[in-house]
């Protein structure tokens, strides 16, 4: 059947982020695009990047590209009047309110806000009182080379003593303070130090990141007294043991946690979850040793867990849970590694899922172990997810067959993200009867309006179950299909693969099909999702904010 208003049209892809990508430690670890700033931050701390060990380069590429981003502050602000200068040479913008001035001082870098007070008697307590943003790689000395190791390792030692500067002269608070070049191992009190600066003159956002070596550099238990933190961040330390804590040892006022390259146990997790009773946000990366992560918590809205391959999640009552991503290397790109277990308890605000993998992944939904074949009932379901990312294999029958039972358990979902795995050793082609033998589906039937299929290879077990999708989906407005760079030869080619799409009957004829390119090979769009967008509760759909996806509007 003829459907000309369905033809596919190819959209362009995003501008490359650039970067250079590091060299793989095993030929199954796929390389990650070293950006700009984290190139910049390795000669500054004195690493020169091409002769870092691939895995150091992945891991602080990695840590790099999930930090929050550095407050705005002007790098170009001038002090001066609205108003033409006066003949008699009056300073009209010391006339201003002091809460103003700190203001607008606070907005300044903090070398130009520190020289303020060479301006008059009026500005020498505005600096020390405004609440001032500290960013370590700022103090930078300005001509200093960076391809020179050995002068950028003594530049971070200027900058280590200039933050022990900053940190005594200024009075507090610190509104944030991003602390991430300097080097740590070498001076092991000095850290210690600072965070006991930090929480006597009150931080409410800290950004603090280890140098990547050594791994096993423990984080002072003195951070637990930073009771005015509302957004903290560690990277590449080990968690102190919590079990000598004293019992009030608490974050009262913390919003959001990131825990990137983190040594740290279950029991110190549930501690931080039990004394955080505002806690929002909770990111984790790549953290070892840690195999579980049990959520009971009342004020969690939004967890994401990104590379952390062996980590079983237990949601075992989260009543204000909205948003569980969990983003895992696929398979094949991966050291070899063991199922684990995801499993939905007390989540009755979750709208948004994903990734679930049947291949890594064992789906339980409160005390039910989701098989082929699960009866869908009542306690099986969780009819409040809206938002749900899928990743199969369909050239493996065993992980293809799990799909309709990992949707089953979503019946009101509405957009579907669904990657396409590729499979090393195929175990056969799937076509549409395989899929009709599954059995109808109630979420693809009367409830998903979007579905993005991204690693679109047009093989013959993808394009059967695109048609079965397109025959049965009733209320399908739109189908996007991703097709990973260099996948094929040319756009005519990608237009000739999902041709046989039209040959099926769909179940909803003003359904339009959207063919897009990836800017990354092997389906890398999910990476370009960091904690900042996952967490952006004005952004209805993170997902679809990535990759190819970046600039529609679904």
């Amino acid at each position: 059947m003829d459907h000309p208003h369905h033809g596919p049209r190819c959209g362009g892809a995003p501008p490359d982020d650039g970067g250079v990508a590091a060299a793989a430690l095993d030929s199954r670890v796929r390389p990650f695009p070293m950006g700009a700033q984290t190139e910049a931050l390795l000669w500054a701390s004195g690493f020169d990047p091409t002769g870092l060990d691939a895995y150091t380069v992945n891991l602080l590429s990695r840590v790099h590209s999930v930090l929050p981003s550095s407050p705005f502050v002007s790098t170009h602000a001038a002090l001066s009047a609205l108003l033409p200068t006066p003949q008699d040479g009056h300073d009209r913008i010391s006339d201003l309110p002091d809460a103003l001035l700190r203001d607008i001082v606070s907005r300044l870098p903090v070398k130009d806000g520190a020289r303020t007070a060479a301006l008059s008697s009026r500005w020498r307590g505005v600096w020390r009182s405004a609440p001032l943003v500290l960013i370590d790689y700022e103090l930078l000395p300005v001509g200093s080379d960076p391809g020179d190791p050995q002068v950028a390792h003594a530049d971070a030692r200027r900058v280590a003593d200039a933050v022990s500067s900053v940190l005594t002269a200024h009075l507090g608070p610190f509104r944030c303070v991003h602390l991430i070049c300097s080097r740590l191992d070498e001076c092991p009190d000095l850290l210690r130090r600072w965070l006991q600066l930090l929480a006597v003159k009150g931080v409410r956002e800290l950004v603090l990141v280890n140098r990547p070596w050594p791994l096993d550099i423990l984080l002072p238990a003195t951070f637990f007294a930073m009771a005015t933190i509302t957004r903290l961040y560690l990277g590449i330390f080990e968690f102190p043991d919590t079990a000598v804590l004293l019992r009030g040892a608490s974050f009262p006022h913390l919003r959001e946690l990131g825990l990137c390259f983190v040594h740290i146990q279950m029991e110190d997790m549930d501690f931080i979850l039990a004394r955080s009773p505002v806690l929002e946000i909770l990111c984790i990366q790549m953290n070892v040793p840690m195999k579980n992560l049990n959520l009971i918590s009342r004020s969690l809205r939004c967890v994401q867990v990104i590379a952390c391959a062996d980590l079983s999640i237990a949601v075992t009552d989260a009543p204000h849970l909205e948003r569980l991503i969990i983003l895992s290397w696929p398979v094949r790109d991966c050291l070899p590694t063991t199922t684990t277990t995801v499993k939905i308890g007390h989540a009755p605000a979750l709208s948004l899922l994903g990734y679930l993998d049947p291949e890594r992944h064992t789906l339980e939904i409160g005390n039910t172990v989701i098989k082929v074949g699960t009866r869908a009932s009542p306690s099986t379901m969780v009819p409040s997810v809206k938002i749900l990312g899928l990743r199969v294999c369909f050239a493996v029958r065993k992980y293809a067959k799990m799909m309709p039972g990992f949707l089953r358990c979503f019946p009101n979902v509405e957009t579907l993200h669904l990657e396409s795995n590729e499979a090393y050793e195929p175990t056969g082609k799937l076509n549409s009867k395989f899929w009709q033998e599954l059995g109808a589906i109630e979420s693809v039937q009367s409830h998903i309006k979007l579905m993005v299929f991204y690693g679109f290879r047009g093989e013959r077990s993808e394009i059967s179950f695109l048609k079965f999708f397109l025959e049965s989906a009733r209320v399908l407005t739109k189908l996007v299909i991703v097709f990973s760079k260099g996948s094929f030869t040319s756009v005519a080619e990608a237009n000739s693969k999902v041709k046989p799409l039209f040959a099926a009957k769909w179940a909803n004829r003003d359904c339009s099909l959207l063919l897009l390119e990836s800017a990354f090979q092997g389906g890398e769009d999910k990476w370009s999702l960091n904690f900042k967008t996952g967490s952006d509760f004005s952004t209805r759909d993170p997902f679809a904010c990535t990759g190819a996806l970046r600039g529609y509007n679904f």
